[in-house]
């Protein structure tokens, strides 16, 4: 089988989160992602790849294509060995248990990603984020999930509600919350992280009682705030250390 018009047509409208609902397919590009994928729950469509990377594991409806093909279909500015089409799994209802993360209104695919490896990284199971927060099936999300895409249950929701109903604790990241290094964490609770520009969202902030931050050091005092990433990757340490 080779490149085909419908092929290069298909994957370039899976760049756009309506025709990924239609599909219900997702773009994973590069060795690793890819393989992280295909050795995990997901389940692959299609691969369009290079003959060494078809070699190791050739599926009948794999579609071989050489480099100067696959810069026509790839977003990456170096495109490595293989692209791969995923289904997007169906979401099964769960419980809320242990750490969890939600996010409201990140808008970054590179902030969404590297939060999704962190959860990874942390053994936090359950990322919950508002219907206003990127895509995760979006292609910058899931290169920059490195994979951990695969093991991260994401669910979508309105958050205001989730949080309404939540049985467990819920602490926001605040810039005047409390010193993060003087408060007694819990094993199990929320932590809901804000929009990259605003924070987070007046109407959450009224419901959530204990605001937590991540105190300054510096001399001078001037930097107004962290990456939402890095702010995600302290304050899940500090839940993980209490």
């Amino acid at each position: 089988m080779s490149l085909s018009k419908n092929h290069i047509k298909l994957i370039t409208s899976l760049q756009q989160k309506k025709y990924r609902q239609k599909h219900k397919l997702f773009i994973a590009e590069g060795v690793k992602v890819v393989n992280e994928l295909l050795n995990s729950t997901f389940d692959v469509e299609q691969l369009f790849a290079t003959s060494d990377f078809l070699n190791s594991s050739r599926r009948a409806n794999d579609v071989e294509v050489n480099e100067d093909e696959l810069k026509k279909i790839s977003q990456l500015k170096t495109p490595n060995k293989v692209l791969g089409l995923f289904k997007i799994p169906e979401k099964l209802p769960t419980k809320n248990t242990g750490l969890i993360v939600a996010l409201d209104a990140i808008n970054d695919p590179g902030n969404l990603g590297t939060i999704i490896r962190l959860c990874d990284w942390f053994g936090v199971q359950k990322l919950v984020c508002s219907t206003t927060t990127v895509d995760c099936y979006n292609q910058k999300v899931v290169q920059a999930s490195m994979g951990s895409l695969a093991r991260i249950e994401i669910v979508y929701t309105d958050l205001t509600h989730y949080l309404k109903e939540a049985e467990l604790p819920t602490f926001i990241a605040d810039m005047d919350g409390e010193n993060i290094y003087k408060v007694a964490l819990p094993d199990e609770a929320i932590l809901v992280m804000g929009n990259e520009a605003n924070g987070i969202s007046d109407g959450i902030r009224k419901m959530v009682d204990t605001k937590i931050s991540i105190p300054r050091f510096g001399d001078i005092q001037e930097t107004e705030s962290l990456n939402v990433a890095t702010a995600t990757a302290i304050l899940l340490s500090e839940f993980k250390r209490s």
